[in-house]
């Protein structure tokens, strides 16, 4: 079978039918990564129902609340991590749909969950699901898309990431709302078979195992041979140093996604029925930071400058809105953070594809994908043991600054030659 390179190259269809083929493919993956987001920000609006918490029983403790988060946070990293170089052996799309069906089942049983522990359960089992995402949604970019076109290609589905949010939280509040908690599972149930859909016949046809970015053929990799490339790869020092800034990259993330809903309803004063507009503005900002960052990464083709100064104004940014008292002022700060934070993140896998082989591209994504989300799994339950033990949500917040400014200064050593 031709690889979707081939097909481009060889066709008699229009140009326009070809570009639209070509980009096609990440959008199928920026709907996977929405659905994603869905999953994983959804528990966050139930951190404020006074229903969900006694039918888990677990009343005010925003510790335990802390974990449902890190829980499968902690889950992501380790399948991200474990189970993401199949993705380099067997067909991604495959995995691909592997996964999402089984996304599906679990956010039903989370709906029908009647404790603290089988959910907890659940949610570890959702991380282990959707943990190898990015790297197979990596590891196709890398495949169909040329370098001047990659940032543009892997900030298409990263744009997943703040749609998800901006449409995540008012949709799941607004269902919470009118519904009850169990409604907002079943929703995202529904949805993946809507998602599964999309991926089959989005990705129908796409050779990506067989072929390589150029149209040229592409043996089959064996388990020796994978072996030896990824020695080659955890020897390289620039690649430890991005995934060491991912982590800080992703607790920034998690931690806002985790609190972001409570902290603007008990710090803030935010009440519920302006919640769902007031919470999608920074992830609307977000988005606009990474199209305009992808654009100029890969017109400028200076990534590391970019992914750092992005990580480093999002922290100086979430500073100025711990000063604010006012409500509106405070999400237009966090929304400029959010933008920085977009901006620079944009242009992080375009960096990774520089710093590794195409022959190990979905290990390498696991691997760095998974470490940040070890790291960012821990944010939602420090945050949450920071504000419990010092009633000041402000502290919380305070984490996520020092750990986007020192995080963003581990990228300099690579800023002059990437």
């Amino acid at each position: 079978m031709e690889t979707i390179k081939e097909t481009l190259l060889m066709t008699d269809k229009p140009a326009s039918a070809s570009l639209f083929r070509r980009w096609s493919i990440s959008v199928v993956l920026m709907v996977c990564v929405v659905l994603a987001f869905f999953d994983k920000i959804s528990i966050a609006v139930l951190f404020s129902d006074p229903v969900f918490q006694n039918a888990m029983g677990i009343g005010a403790d925003k510790t335990r609340l802390g974990w449902l988060m890190s829980s499968f946070l902690l889950a992501y990293g380790l399948s991200s991590v474990c189970l993401s170089f199949i993705g380099d052996i067997i067909n991604p799309r495959t995995c691909l749909l592997t996964g999402v069906a089984s996304w599906g089942i679990l956010m039903a049983m989370m709906g029908m969950a009647t404790s603290y522990e089988q959910l907890l359960v659940l949610r570890v089992l959702l991380g282990i699901a959707e943990g190898p995402l990015f790297a197979l949604a990596y590891s196709i970019v890398k495949q169909c898309y040329n370098s001047g076109q990659q940032a543009r290609a892997s900030t298409m589905f990263l744009l997943g990431t703040p749609i998800g949010a901006a449409l995540g939280f008012p949709i799941t509040a607004f269902i919470l709302h009118r519904y009850g908690w169990q409604m907002t599972f079943f929703v995202m149930a529904g949805l993946t078979l809507a998602t599964l859909m999309v991926v089959y016949w989005g990705l129908k046809g796409v050779s990506l195992n067989s072929g390589s970015a150029d149209g040229s053929p592409k043996k089959r990799v064996t388990w020796l041979q994978h072996f030896h490339n990824s020695q080659q790869l955890c020897r390289s020092p620039s690649f430890w140093a991005l995934c060491l800034f991912n982590a800080a990259l992703l607790t920034y993330l998690w931690g806002v996604n985790g609190w972001l809903p409570s902290y603007l309803i008990e710090e803030k004063g935010v009440d519920l029925a302006s919640f769902g507009a007031l919470s999608s503005l920074p992830f609307i900002a977000m988005l606009f930071g990474e199209i305009a960052g992808a654009f100029l990464s890969d017109k400028t083709g200076k990534r590391a400058v970019q992914v750092f100064a992005g990580l480093f104004l999002a922290g100086c940014s979430l500073y100025l809105v711990l000063q604010l008292h006012d409500a509106v002022l405070a999400i237009l700060a966090l929304s400029v953070s959010a933008m920085s934070w977009g901006f620079g993140v944009s242009a992080v896998f375009a960096l990774l594809a520089r710093l590794t082989p195409a022959e190990v591209s979905a290990t390498a994504g696991g691997i760095f994908n998974g470490f940040g989300n070890f790291a960012g799994s821990a944010a939602p339950v420090l945050m949450g043991y920071i504000v419990t033990r010092s009633g000041d949500f402000n502290l919380g917040l305070m984490f996520l600054v020092w750990v986007a400014v020192l995080g963003s200064l581990l990228l300099l050593p690579l800023v002059k030659k990437y």
